[in-house]
Protein backbone atom coordinates (compact mmCIF):
# COMPACT_ATOMS: atom_id res chain seq x y z
CA UNK A 1 0.00 0.00 0.00
CA UNK A 2 1.18 3.39 -1.19
CA UNK A 3 1.71 5.99 1.99
CA UNK A 4 0.18 8.93 0.80
CA UNK A 5 2.03 10.66 4.02
CA UNK A 6 4.93 10.78 1.72
CA UNK A 7 5.86 11.26 -1.50
CA UNK A 8 3.32 12.81 -3.98
CA UNK A 9 1.18 14.06 -1.14
CA UNK A 10 -0.17 16.95 -3.28
CA UNK A 11 -1.00 15.26 -6.35
CA UNK A 12 -3.21 12.39 -4.41
CA UNK A 13 -4.88 14.76 -2.59
CA UNK A 14 -5.75 16.99 -6.01
CA UNK A 15 -6.49 13.82 -7.48
CA UNK A 16 -9.30 11.98 -4.57
CA UNK A 17 -10.69 15.97 -3.92
CA UNK A 18 -11.38 16.97 -7.23
CA UNK A 19 -15.19 16.41 -7.16
CA UNK A 20 -15.52 19.43 -4.53
CA UNK A 21 -14.29 21.79 -7.78
CA UNK A 22 -16.42 20.07 -9.81
CA UNK A 23 -19.21 21.18 -7.60
CA UNK A 24 -17.86 24.47 -7.56
CA UNK A 25 -17.55 24.72 -11.84
CA UNK A 26 -21.33 23.70 -11.78
CA UNK A 27 -22.59 26.32 -9.14
CA UNK A 28 -20.58 29.08 -10.73
CA UNK A 29 -21.79 28.18 -14.59
CA UNK A 30 -25.47 28.05 -12.91
CA UNK A 31 -25.21 31.42 -11.50
CA UNK A 32 -23.55 32.50 -14.81
CA UNK A 33 -26.12 31.71 -16.93
CA UNK A 34 -28.11 34.81 -17.94
CA UNK A 35 -25.22 36.87 -18.81
CA UNK A 36 -23.70 33.70 -20.83
CA UNK A 37 -27.17 33.33 -23.15
CA UNK A 38 -27.18 36.70 -23.18
CA UNK A 39 -23.01 37.24 -24.42
CA UNK A 40 -24.08 34.07 -26.90
CA UNK A 41 -27.60 35.19 -28.02
CA UNK A 42 -26.35 38.90 -29.09
CA UNK A 43 -23.30 38.01 -30.36
CA UNK A 44 -23.95 36.80 -33.52
CA UNK A 45 -20.77 34.93 -33.93
CA UNK A 46 -19.40 33.05 -36.90
CA UNK A 47 -16.48 31.83 -35.50
CA UNK A 48 -15.90 29.74 -32.16
CA UNK A 49 -12.18 29.61 -31.08
CA UNK A 50 -10.96 27.24 -27.64
CA UNK A 51 -7.35 28.16 -26.69
CA UNK A 52 -4.91 27.36 -23.95
CA UNK A 53 -1.53 25.67 -23.77
CA UNK A 54 -0.51 21.84 -22.73
CA UNK A 55 -3.53 20.56 -20.98
CA UNK A 56 -5.75 23.55 -21.48
CA UNK A 57 -5.18 23.11 -25.29
CA UNK A 58 -5.98 19.66 -24.93
CA UNK A 59 -9.13 20.42 -22.28
CA UNK A 60 -9.58 22.94 -25.70
CA UNK A 61 -9.42 20.02 -28.08
CA UNK A 62 -12.21 18.50 -25.94
CA UNK A 63 -14.42 21.45 -25.46
CA UNK A 64 -14.62 22.15 -29.05
CA UNK A 65 -15.93 19.19 -30.29
CA UNK A 66 -18.49 18.72 -27.38
CA UNK A 67 -19.47 22.41 -28.41
CA UNK A 68 -20.44 21.26 -32.25
CA UNK A 69 -21.87 18.43 -30.93
CA UNK A 70 -24.20 19.96 -28.92
CA UNK A 71 -24.77 23.16 -30.26
CA UNK A 72 -24.35 22.47 -33.68
CA UNK A 73 -21.90 25.23 -33.99
CA UNK A 74 -18.53 25.37 -35.82
CA UNK A 75 -15.62 25.82 -33.27
CA UNK A 76 -12.05 25.46 -33.69
CA UNK A 77 -9.07 24.89 -30.89
CA UNK A 78 -5.75 25.97 -31.16
CA UNK A 79 -3.43 26.10 -29.20
CA UNK A 80 -2.42 29.88 -27.83
CA UNK A 81 1.37 30.04 -29.06
CA UNK A 82 0.17 29.83 -32.52
CA UNK A 83 -3.07 32.14 -32.06
CA UNK A 84 -0.24 34.75 -30.92
CA UNK A 85 2.74 33.96 -33.89
CA UNK A 86 -0.07 32.41 -36.99
CA UNK A 87 -3.32 34.67 -36.34
CA UNK A 88 -4.76 35.13 -39.51
CA UNK A 89 -4.14 31.32 -39.74
CA UNK A 90 -7.27 31.07 -37.72
CA UNK A 91 -9.24 34.18 -37.92
CA UNK A 92 -8.69 35.01 -41.64
CA UNK A 93 -8.53 38.68 -42.79
CA UNK A 94 -11.98 39.94 -42.53
CA UNK A 95 -12.62 42.25 -39.62
CA UNK A 96 -16.33 41.34 -39.84
CA UNK A 97 -15.94 38.44 -38.92
CA UNK A 98 -17.73 38.08 -35.39
CA UNK A 99 -15.94 35.58 -32.86
CA UNK A 100 -16.28 34.12 -29.24
CA UNK A 101 -12.75 33.33 -28.03
CA UNK A 102 -12.78 30.98 -24.55
CA UNK A 103 -9.43 31.03 -23.49
CA UNK A 104 -7.89 28.89 -20.73
CA UNK A 105 -5.46 28.67 -18.27
CA UNK A 106 -5.36 27.15 -14.82
CA UNK A 107 -2.83 29.96 -13.38
CA UNK A 108 -4.24 32.78 -15.06
CA UNK A 109 -0.56 33.98 -15.98
CA UNK A 110 0.43 31.61 -19.53
CA UNK A 111 2.29 33.74 -21.25
CA UNK A 112 1.38 32.82 -24.83
CA UNK A 113 -2.58 32.42 -23.68
CA UNK A 114 -2.11 35.63 -22.13
CA UNK A 115 -0.55 37.31 -26.05
CA UNK A 116 -3.03 35.65 -27.62
CA UNK A 117 -5.81 37.41 -25.85
CA UNK A 118 -4.33 40.38 -25.99
CA UNK A 119 -3.98 40.67 -29.75
CA UNK A 120 -7.62 39.26 -29.88
CA UNK A 121 -8.86 42.48 -27.88
CA UNK A 122 -6.80 44.53 -29.74
CA UNK A 123 -7.92 43.41 -33.53
CA UNK A 124 -11.72 43.89 -32.03
CA UNK A 125 -12.32 40.57 -32.85
CA UNK A 126 -15.24 39.60 -30.54
CA UNK A 127 -16.14 38.64 -26.81
CA UNK A 128 -13.88 36.69 -24.14
CA UNK A 129 -14.58 34.39 -21.90
CA UNK A 130 -12.11 33.38 -19.43
CA UNK A 131 -11.79 30.08 -17.63
CA UNK A 132 -9.14 29.99 -14.93
CA UNK A 133 -8.73 28.45 -11.25
CA UNK A 134 -7.31 31.71 -10.36
CA UNK A 135 -9.18 34.92 -10.66
CA UNK A 136 -7.22 38.03 -9.56
CA UNK A 137 -4.67 37.63 -12.47
CA UNK A 138 -3.54 39.28 -16.02
CA UNK A 139 -5.70 36.69 -17.85
CA UNK A 140 -8.93 37.39 -16.03
CA UNK A 141 -9.08 40.80 -16.31
CA UNK A 142 -8.78 40.41 -20.24
CA UNK A 143 -12.36 38.20 -19.97
CA UNK A 144 -15.68 39.81 -20.87
CA UNK A 145 -17.01 37.04 -18.47
CA UNK A 146 -14.52 35.24 -16.36
CA UNK A 147 -15.04 31.55 -15.17
CA UNK A 148 -12.58 31.42 -11.77
CA UNK A 149 -13.42 28.43 -9.59
CA UNK A 150 -10.69 28.64 -6.50
CA UNK A 151 -11.53 24.72 -5.73
CA UNK A 152 -9.63 23.52 -8.29
CA UNK A 153 -6.34 25.34 -7.34
CA UNK A 154 -3.12 23.08 -6.96
CA UNK A 155 0.47 22.75 -5.45
CA UNK A 156 1.54 20.12 -8.19
CA UNK A 157 2.88 20.69 -11.37
CA UNK A 158 0.91 18.14 -13.56
CA UNK A 159 -3.05 19.24 -13.77
CA UNK A 160 -5.44 16.71 -12.31
CA UNK A 161 -8.34 18.53 -10.00
CA UNK A 162 -7.46 21.93 -12.04
CA UNK A 163 -7.76 20.42 -15.43
CA UNK A 164 -11.07 18.13 -14.32
CA UNK A 165 -12.61 21.17 -13.00
CA UNK A 166 -12.15 23.70 -16.10
CA UNK A 167 -14.00 20.88 -18.09
CA UNK A 168 -16.72 20.58 -16.05
CA UNK A 169 -17.16 24.19 -16.38
CA UNK A 170 -16.91 24.15 -20.77
CA UNK A 171 -19.02 20.87 -19.81
CA UNK A 172 -21.72 23.17 -17.94
CA UNK A 173 -21.56 25.92 -20.04
CA UNK A 174 -22.30 24.34 -23.24
CA UNK A 175 -25.18 22.89 -21.91
CA UNK A 176 -26.55 26.05 -20.43
CA UNK A 177 -26.13 27.49 -24.07
CA UNK A 178 -28.03 23.95 -25.00
CA UNK A 179 -30.15 24.64 -23.02
CA UNK A 180 -30.55 21.31 -22.60
CA UNK A 181 -33.00 21.04 -19.28
CA UNK A 182 -32.27 17.10 -18.60
CA UNK A 183 -28.92 17.82 -18.98
CA UNK A 184 -28.74 20.64 -16.66
CA UNK A 185 -30.61 18.89 -13.96
CA UNK A 186 -28.37 16.06 -13.90
CA UNK A 187 -25.17 18.01 -13.99
CA UNK A 188 -26.10 18.05 -10.33
CA UNK A 189 -25.51 14.28 -9.83
CA UNK A 190 -22.12 14.26 -10.90
CA UNK A 191 -20.17 15.25 -8.29
CA UNK A 192 -21.32 11.99 -6.22
CA UNK A 193 -21.08 10.06 -8.91
CA UNK A 194 -17.59 11.07 -9.63
CA UNK A 195 -16.58 10.44 -6.11
CA UNK A 196 -17.50 6.64 -5.76
CA UNK A 197 -15.83 6.19 -9.21
CA UNK A 198 -12.61 7.47 -7.72
CA UNK A 199 -13.05 4.97 -4.95
CA UNK A 200 -13.86 1.87 -7.11
CA UNK A 201 -11.38 2.62 -9.67
CA UNK A 202 -8.32 3.24 -7.88
CA UNK A 203 -7.17 -0.59 -7.02
CA UNK A 204 -7.26 -1.40 -11.03
CA UNK A 205 -5.64 2.21 -12.03
CA UNK A 206 -2.74 1.24 -9.40
CA UNK A 207 -2.59 -2.30 -10.69
CA UNK A 208 -1.86 -1.01 -14.34
CA UNK A 209 0.31 2.08 -13.48
CA UNK A 210 2.46 0.20 -10.84
CA UNK A 211 3.39 -2.52 -13.10
CA UNK A 212 6.82 -2.11 -14.47
CA UNK A 213 6.84 -4.72 -17.00
CA UNK A 214 5.14 -2.44 -19.63
CA UNK A 215 6.83 0.26 -21.11
CA UNK A 216 3.97 2.34 -23.39
CA UNK A 217 1.12 3.30 -23.01
CA UNK A 218 -1.50 4.37 -25.71
CA UNK A 219 -4.30 6.12 -25.30
CA UNK A 220 -7.68 6.05 -27.70
CA UNK A 221 -10.65 8.18 -27.47
CA UNK A 222 -12.92 9.74 -30.56
CA UNK A 223 -15.43 12.81 -30.63
CA UNK A 224 -15.26 14.73 -27.67
CA UNK A 225 -13.14 12.10 -26.05
CA UNK A 226 -10.21 12.57 -27.92
CA UNK A 227 -8.86 15.99 -26.04
CA UNK A 228 -9.22 13.52 -23.25
CA UNK A 229 -7.59 10.85 -24.31
CA UNK A 230 -4.54 13.49 -25.08
CA UNK A 231 -4.72 14.89 -21.31
CA UNK A 232 -4.39 11.04 -20.24
CA UNK A 233 -1.23 10.68 -22.04
CA UNK A 234 0.50 14.05 -21.15
CA UNK A 235 -0.16 12.87 -17.54
CA UNK A 236 1.82 9.44 -18.47
CA UNK A 237 4.41 11.21 -20.03
CA UNK A 238 4.67 14.63 -17.35
CA UNK A 239 4.64 12.22 -14.20
CA UNK A 240 6.20 9.23 -15.17
CA UNK A 241 8.80 9.68 -18.05
CA UNK A 242 6.81 6.63 -20.05
CA UNK A 243 6.52 6.31 -23.71
CA UNK A 244 2.81 7.32 -24.27
CA UNK A 245 0.49 8.78 -27.04
CA UNK A 246 -2.70 10.07 -27.80
CA UNK A 247 -5.03 9.00 -30.98
CA UNK A 248 -8.83 8.65 -32.27
CA UNK A 249 -9.67 5.05 -32.43
CA UNK A 250 -9.96 3.93 -35.87
CA UNK A 251 -6.84 6.09 -36.83
CA UNK A 252 -5.00 3.34 -34.65
CA UNK A 253 -5.08 1.16 -37.24
CA UNK A 254 -2.75 2.76 -39.72
CA UNK A 255 0.44 2.69 -38.72
CA UNK A 256 0.48 3.06 -34.69
CA UNK A 257 -0.93 -0.52 -34.20
CA UNK A 258 3.01 -1.40 -35.35
CA UNK A 259 4.33 -0.81 -31.86
CA UNK A 260 1.29 -3.29 -30.30
CA UNK A 261 2.72 -6.16 -27.84
CA UNK A 262 3.31 -7.59 -24.99
CA UNK A 263 4.83 -4.40 -23.23
CA UNK A 264 2.26 -2.56 -24.49
CA UNK A 265 -1.19 -0.99 -22.63
CA UNK A 266 -4.19 0.46 -24.77
CA UNK A 267 -6.29 2.28 -22.73
CA UNK A 268 -10.14 3.01 -24.06
CA UNK A 269 -12.26 5.55 -23.69
CA UNK A 270 -15.24 3.82 -24.71
CA UNK A 271 -18.38 5.49 -25.58
CA UNK A 272 -21.89 3.93 -26.10
CA UNK A 273 -22.76 5.63 -30.07
CA UNK A 274 -19.82 3.84 -31.00
CA UNK A 275 -19.07 0.68 -29.05
CA UNK A 276 -18.93 -1.88 -31.25
CA UNK A 277 -16.42 -0.31 -33.75
CA UNK A 278 -14.15 1.04 -30.93
CA UNK A 279 -14.21 -2.58 -29.05
CA UNK A 280 -13.51 -4.16 -32.47
CA UNK A 281 -10.42 -2.11 -32.53
CA UNK A 282 -9.06 -3.09 -28.80
CA UNK A 283 -10.19 -6.63 -29.56
CA UNK A 284 -7.41 -6.79 -32.81
CA UNK A 285 -4.80 -5.06 -29.98
CA UNK A 286 -5.02 -7.60 -27.62
CA UNK A 287 -4.59 -9.97 -30.38
CA UNK A 288 -1.49 -8.51 -31.12
CA UNK A 289 -0.25 -8.93 -27.20
CA UNK A 290 -1.27 -5.99 -25.96
CA UNK A 291 -2.87 -5.24 -22.49
CA UNK A 292 -6.37 -3.62 -22.78
CA UNK A 293 -8.01 -1.04 -20.53
CA UNK A 294 -11.47 0.62 -20.97
CA UNK A 295 -13.63 3.15 -19.44
CA UNK A 296 -16.89 3.92 -20.16
CA UNK A 297 -20.77 4.18 -18.92
CA UNK A 298 -21.58 0.16 -19.01
CA UNK A 299 -19.64 -3.31 -19.23
CA UNK A 300 -16.20 -1.55 -19.53
CA UNK A 301 -13.25 -2.62 -16.93
CA UNK A 302 -14.02 0.83 -14.78
CA UNK A 303 -17.50 1.33 -15.58
CA UNK A 304 -19.12 4.59 -14.49
CA UNK A 305 -22.88 3.32 -13.95
CA UNK A 306 -23.86 6.73 -14.21
CA UNK A 307 -26.97 7.00 -15.61
CA UNK A 308 -26.25 10.59 -16.64
CA UNK A 309 -27.01 12.14 -20.27
CA UNK A 310 -23.59 11.12 -22.45
CA UNK A 311 -22.75 14.48 -23.45
CA UNK A 312 -21.77 15.50 -19.18
CA UNK A 313 -20.61 12.39 -18.25
CA UNK A 314 -17.05 12.78 -20.24
CA UNK A 315 -15.28 14.51 -17.02
CA UNK A 316 -15.53 10.43 -15.50
CA UNK A 317 -12.81 9.22 -17.72
CA UNK A 318 -10.04 11.66 -16.31
CA UNK A 319 -9.91 9.91 -12.49
CA UNK A 320 -8.64 6.53 -13.60
CA UNK A 321 -5.97 8.26 -15.93
CA UNK A 322 -5.17 10.43 -13.26
CA UNK A 323 -4.30 8.12 -10.65
CA UNK A 324 -2.68 5.15 -13.37
CA UNK A 325 -0.21 8.09 -13.65
CA UNK A 326 0.30 9.09 -10.11
CA UNK A 327 0.74 4.96 -9.00
CA UNK A 328 3.56 4.61 -12.14
CA UNK A 329 5.30 7.72 -10.72
CA UNK A 330 5.72 6.17 -7.48
CA UNK A 331 6.51 2.59 -8.39
CA UNK A 332 9.59 4.40 -10.26
CA UNK A 333 10.74 6.24 -7.68
CA UNK A 334 9.52 9.64 -9.06
CA UNK A 335 7.75 12.54 -7.30
CA UNK A 336 4.55 13.07 -9.24
CA UNK A 337 4.32 16.59 -7.47
CA UNK A 338 7.33 17.67 -9.20
CA UNK A 339 7.71 16.00 -12.74
CA UNK A 340 11.26 16.20 -14.75
CA UNK A 341 11.91 19.49 -15.99
CA UNK A 342 8.70 20.74 -15.71
CA UNK A 343 7.06 24.32 -13.64
CA UNK A 344 3.76 24.95 -12.97
CA UNK A 345 3.74 28.31 -15.07
CA UNK A 346 5.15 28.77 -18.61
CA UNK A 347 6.30 32.68 -18.33
CA UNK A 348 7.97 33.75 -21.33
CA UNK A 349 9.22 37.14 -22.60
CA UNK A 350 7.18 37.94 -26.39
CA UNK A 351 7.55 41.60 -25.97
Amino acid sequence: MVDHNTIGLSTYQEITSQTTAWEEAIQLISSLTPDLQTLWHEGNYENVVFTGCGSTYYLSLAGMSLWQESLRSPAKAVPAGDLYLYPQATYGTSPEVSTLMVAISRSGTTSETIAAVEHFKRERQGDVIVITNYGDTPLAELGDILVSIPAGQEESVAQTRSFASMYVAVTALIVALAGEGTSVAALTRLPETGQRLISNCEPLAHKLGADLSYDRFYFLGSGPRYGLACEGNLKMKEMTLTHSEPFHFLEFRHGPMSMVNEQAVIVGLVSEENREHELQVLNEMAELGGTILTLGEKGPDIPFHSQLPSNIRNVLYLPALQLMAYHRSLAKGLNPDRPNNLSAVVELDLA
